[in-house]
């Protein structure tokens, strides 16, 4: 067992009342998981504050507490660390305590609005297809080396993140590629982690139900940047209108990607079809199995980290160019009989959704019709949903607006949301089908022979949530169970 004091290392309490000569036996900030021997976080969430569960994690077994507020009566038998901020420095203990996990492996976070959960999974592909042992946290799931963990969390809590690091490490990974979403950068949940590098996908209009302001949104994506180390590198995309604006702060090597700007890593799309992406990169022609020019974005971010971290660049190119996209991103199915192309992707926000179109659009030939079925998720940024609708109608031929994750809303409320505004001529390509199951039957029954049926905005997700009440359901069995209703 570990010593208080030896995880008090670089945490500086404002005072300290009882013994810290004492073991413990975990760290936690949930007051559930609290166990005989834990050092018990009490940290001011969104959604509760810590100091409340204070005393029940006492009665459990805490042995300590670090708090931001100390208690008028304290317990004798406890030793009370009154800090700052609590959240900044649990992080830091709980690297300690686990052994500092992320300084004994190359941990590289990606952050962005789009493209975090297919840059990390196709890094993680990569490594293991270049003979390292690897680690993934991502939005869908978490993997070490061969073992599949299923995610909560684009980002788990501080002590969780680290736990998971330490299981890494433990299983033999020299390699952990993570998603580092803007609420974890917020909220302090990779406080004690040591980047090897960072990356900068793109940023768009997002999480501003949480951020309330874009530039807010953006200036905490540029914090992840601003705490790099010197020894770690920090790679932007150019070719985004903020891609440098995460550059100028930071002490890390910078470096950038594009397929329009000079850039330590060039490309070009030389074709982009159904059989995937022909692209020049750093001067070597490759063909990738992913189709669209989001993700020619996401291969050379996925390049520039390999040969960042030193990796041959041909054995690079060779590996990646057998690998396939994270589950949810432009999925592919196609009808038995009709030959209907069926797409399903995790495109939730304005932008994700008119880049998944423009890639559909490019692809389509002659008189193919695109159908899109789409919807908002509910208790999250209402200014986007007229601007989803307003983007499935412009470049779809129809538009069929269903439930996504209603969760306390009325899907019909969330659909007025998304209809609001919408000019004649689109009302005129637009249906209302309130059930998601019905919305995607619709969608396969309007579509002729040849013609593309996108499925938007849940991806992977294999649940609807609604009232707080998570149900099985998912986009890509629905959309396959439609096509064979279609040849009965």
């Amino acid at each position: 067992m570990i010593q208080l004091k030896d995880i008090l290392t670089g945490v500086k309490p404002v005072s300290i009342t009882g013994d810290t000569a004492i073991e413990v036996s975990n760290i936690c900030i949930d007051s559930r998981k609290v166990e005989h021997g834990t050092v018990f976080v009490a940290i001011k969430g969104t959604l509760t504050d810590g100091h409340l569960y204070i005393q029940k994690a006492i009665e459990l077994g805490a042995v300590a507490i670090v708090c931001e507020e100390l208690s008028t009566e304290l317990n004798e038998n406890v030793t009370y660390i009154h800090v700052e901020d609590s959240a900044a420095v649990v992080g830091v203990m709980a690297n300690t305590f686990y052994g500092g996990p992320s300084t004994q492996m190359k941990v590289i976070g990606i952050t962005g609005t789009n493209g975090k959960t297919t840059t990390a999974t196709l890094l993680y592909q990569l490594f293991e297809g270049l003979g390292y042992k690897a680690g993934l946290i991502s939005t869908v799931q978490n993997h070490i080396h061969d073992k599949v963990v299923n995610a909560t969390h684009t980002t788990p809590d501080p002590t969780a993140v680290h736990a998971l690091l330490a299981e890494m490490r433990d299983a033999g990974c020299t390699h952990v590629f993570m998603e580092v979403s803007s609420h974890a950068i917020h909220q302090k949940r990779i406080a004690g982690i040591h980047f090897t590098g960072g990356v900068f996908t793109n940023i768009t209009h997002d999480h501003l139900d949480y951020h309330k302001t874009f530039d807010e949104y953006i200036r905490v994506k540029k914090l992840f940047f601003d705490d790099l180390p010197k020894t770690a590198f920090a790679l932007t995309n150019a070719d985004d209108k903020r891609g440098m604006v995460m550059l100028q702060n930071t002490k890390a090597e910078k470096a950038t990607y594009s397929l329009r700007l000079p850039s330590t890593v060039k490309g070009k799309v030389l074709e982009n079809n159904l059989t995937g992406l022909v692209m020049n990169v750093d001067e070597h022609e490759a063909h990738f199995r992913m189709i669209g020019r989001f993700n020619a974005y996401n291969i050379l971010a996925v390049y520039g980290v390999a040969t960042l971290l030193g990796e041959d660049k041909m054995n690079v190119l060779a590996v990646l160019s057998t690998l396939h996209g994270a589950p949810g991103r432009f999925e592919t199915y196609m009808s038995p009989n009709d030959k209907i192309l069926g797409i399903v992707d995790y495109a939730h926000t304005p932008d994700a959704l008119i880049n998944v179109l423009a890639t559909v659009n490019q692809l389509r030939m002659g008189g193919q019709q695109v159908i899109t079925v789409v919807g908002c998720g509910g208790d999250r940024d209402k200014a986007k949903r007229p601007v989803m609708a307003e983007v499935a109608c412009e470049h779809s031929d129809k538009a069929i607006f269903t439930s996504d994750n209603p969760r306390s809303e009325s899907p019909d409320a969330i659909l007025n949301d998304m209809v609001e505004g919408l000019s004649v001529t689109h009302q005129r390509k637009m249906l209302r089908i309130s059930d998601r199951r019905e919305a995607i039957k619709t969608a396969c029954t309007l579509a002729q022979p040849e013609d593309i049926v996108l499925v938007a905005g849940k991806g992977h997700e294999t649940y609807q949530e609604v009232n707080g009440v998570r149900h099985h359901f998912d986009d890509r069995e629905e959309l396959k169970q439609a096509f064979e209703l279609l040849n009965k």
